[in-house]
């Protein structure tokens, strides 16, 4: 389990700016996340991992121990994203929860064919949601053994490179 004294960072990746709100609020209320990242589409999403444009400095996008994926965003989908990010051999251990209002089978299967570790839709309540955020928060944070964050595309993503440990830090 990863020791509890440690910044925990998510980057969530969702265009719309209600959903990000809503899922901001969802995890804080699960009180194991304490640093989220906010991207807007899949791009962004990239420039993000890869440490490039407004997130050149490793101080301002930590390597993220978890990613929550939109499917249907703009410029690169989520879709791309994910095959992406999977064919890095730097950025493939990052695990890949897509948080998504589809259920469709097809988006189901293109998700984990392309190596997404979870598969959810999101939930049309508020207290729904929350209790799915400290779903993933337990499982993610508590349970399993995350891989440790060293080295990196871009290089050197490593601990918290001196960012602060609030919460919604940057969304």
């Amino acid at each position: 389990m990863n020791p509890r004294h440690k910044p925990i960072v998510v980057l969530l990746a969702e265009d719309d700016p209600d959903d990000r709100l809503l899922l901001k609020e969802a995890l804080s209320e699960s009180r194991l996340v304490t640093q989220l990242a906010c991207v807007e589409d899949g791009e962004e999403l990239m420039d993000y991992l890869y440490l490039r444009g407004k997130y050149a400095l490793p101080a301002v996008s930590p390597r993220p121990h978890l990613i929550l994926l939109d499917l249907n965003m703009p410029r690169k989908n989520g879709r791309e994203a994910i095959s992406e990010i999977k064919a890095d051999p730097e950025l493939r251990r990052i695990p890949i929860v897509v948080l998504t209002t589809s259920k469709a089978p097809e988006d189901i299967r293109r998700s984990y064919d392309g190596g997404a570790n979870s598969y959810i839709t999101k939930p049309v309540t508020f207290e729904s949601l929350a209790g799915v955020m400290e779903t993933i928060s337990r499982y993610w944070f508590d349970t399993v053994e995350l891989p440790p964050l060293e080295g990196g595309a871009g290089g050197g993503h490593s601990q918290n490179n001196g960012v602060g440990d609030v919460y919604g830090q940057w969304c």
